[in-house]
């Protein structure tokens, strides 16, 4: 198993150098199909072929459900994000705000380039715009095949309101923050303790206990040391990178959802499993079905922390500022730190990793007088919408004041040109909040535990005037400082 994943890794990195040459080929692109009426404008075969060079390859090759750590590595060294973000402007240029369609043989898809489309397609979801598109549900299928993001209602009602109540996505701080909070700044001291030990902090030691942080918030103490579980979902979520041409691992599968019941059922104080054992559900519910989900978010979460803890650490104006925060709030008045969020929220805004939103049609919809089809994909590239230097002047500097302003602010904002790291509107990720609090918690905990002075090796990977593309989180290193 182990030499057939490292050959299909390799062919994933074999086929990214090659979109890469190949794409050069590609630059003089054919005639534009012109809209008629009726009808939405229809992309040449070669922008087709382009587009999925550029855009489509590398976002799948990078690993969709759980990244390929040698393909991250490789789409950071040929900037493969810029040169997507590159290709989307040169498409929007040509054919205009869209909804631009692809002609595929088997497959009716749109791609969105318009802030006014994008959150149209987000507002009007989960009807006419269902975020259980085809890809998703082959995809979500092999860890979660009930779980809310690919069910249809009424299903999807009941479970997306589990999934509210037990996450509490419209509160800014979880009741349960005074149980939390503890668990991370002791998981961050252990991290801490490993880091000085071997001389300094990688991606592994922050993982290992931003994971053990995880079971222990989702399932309790008991879980702690429960790598196995932890170990299932990753084994079945790679699987899911190849959706429909993979097997599923059905006995993985089950024991993983049993091994949830079993936390579930067993509800220790102090974790979610109690606060969903409190929730109303209902037999539509299906609550193991819905954490595997909370684990996947919270896995794209640890890489935005340690991303976030990079940019900190070449920015020291931000640092400072960040070190501002935390002395005026000692304790626990940690949870709530409006600075910290903002710079985890940057670090989505700058790398998602949630680089691609999928909607698919459910009927005919009009856009003006043009026609989409019942049963169309749509594409809305998340670095396109965050990096689109033609739109903003800061697309590729770290910018947190982005996330600072009054909320009325931020939603007229939005409305111009959309930053959604959480997507939004009614699929919006309902543990957003919960995931800001627990992240810039963590952040706080290493940066006033670690020392004043947070070094990043190879610091000249992040340059404050234009910050890369692509950031390869599993070969970030830091130092950390004694003080001053």
């Amino acid at each position: 198993m182990k030499k057939h994943n490292r050959n299909l890794l390799l062919a994933g990195a074999l086929g990214l150098a090659g979109g890469y040459a190949a794409g050069k080929m590609l630059s003089r692109s054919s005639s534009p199909s012109r809209a008629g009426a009726g009808s939405l404008p229809t992309a040449g075969v070669l922008d087709t072929l382009a587009l999925a060079v550029d855009v489509l390859a590398p976002t799948f090759a990078k690993g969709v459900i759980v990244r390929r750590p040698a393909v991250v590595a490789l789409a950071e060294k040929l900037e493969l994000d810029r040169r997507a973000i590159g290709r989307m402007q040169k498409l929007r240029n040509k054919y205009g705000s869209g909804p631009l369609m692809l002609p595929l043989p088997i497959r009716k898809q749109a791609v969105v380039f318009s802030p006014e489309h994008a959150r149209r397609v987000l507002d009007e979801s989960p009807e006419p715009f269902s975020a259980a598109s085809s890809e998703k549900r082959a995809a979500l299928s092999h860890f979660e095949p009930k779980g809310s993001l690919i069910s249809q209602c009424p299903q999807r009602t009941a479970r997306r309101q589990f999934n509210e109540d037990v996450l509490e996505h419209e509160r800014a701080v979880h009741h349960m923050v005074g149980n939390f909070l503890p668990v991370v700044d002791d998981e961050a001291q252990r991290i801490l303790a490993t880091a000085r030990a071997q001389g300094e902090l990688d991606w592994d030691t922050f993982n290992a206990g931003w994971t053990r942080m995880v079971r222990r918030v989702v399932f309790g103490e008991g879980a702690a040391g429960d790598q196995e579980i932890s170990d299932m979902i990753i084994s079945l979520r790679k699987a899911a990178n190849w959706a429909f041409m993979h097997p599923k691992k059905t006995g993985m599968r089950a024991r993983f959802l049993e091994r949830i019941q079993s936390y579930l059922d067993r509800a220790e104080p102090g974790s979610l499993a109690a606060v969903a054992a409190t929730v109303p559900k209902s037999a539509e519910t299906e609550a193991n079905h819905q954490v595997p989900q909370w684990l996947f978010a919270f896995d794209a979460a640890g890489m935005a922390t340690f991303r976030a803890l990079a940019l900190l650490a070449t920015h020291p104006d931000q640092a400072a500022r960040a070190r501002e925060e935390l002395h005026s709030k000692p304790g626990m008045e940690r949870q709530y730190l409006p600075f910290l969020r903002s710079t985890v929220l940057e670090s989505l805004r700058l790398w998602p990793t949630t680089p691609a939103i999928l909607r698919q049609s459910t009927r005919d919809t009009q856009w003006g007088d043009a026609t989409m089809p019942a049963g169309t994909g749509i594409l809305l590239f998340t670095p396109f919408f965050h990096r689109d230097d033609e739109r903003m002047e800061c697309a590729d500097r770290f910018t947190p004041e982005l996330w600072l302003k009054d909320d009325k602010v931020r939603e007229a904002q939005n409305r111009e040109w959309p930053l959604v790291p959480f997507s939004s509107g009614p699929a919006m990720c309902p543990a957003r909040n919960l995931v800001l609090m627990l992240t810039s918690a963590m952040l706080a905990a290493l940066i006033d535990k670690g020392g004043d002075v947070v070094k990043l090796v190879q610091e000249e990977r992040l340059n404050p005037a234009r910050l890369p593309g692509t950031l390869d989180n599993y070969s970030l290193r830091f130092a950390f400082g004694a003080g001053r």
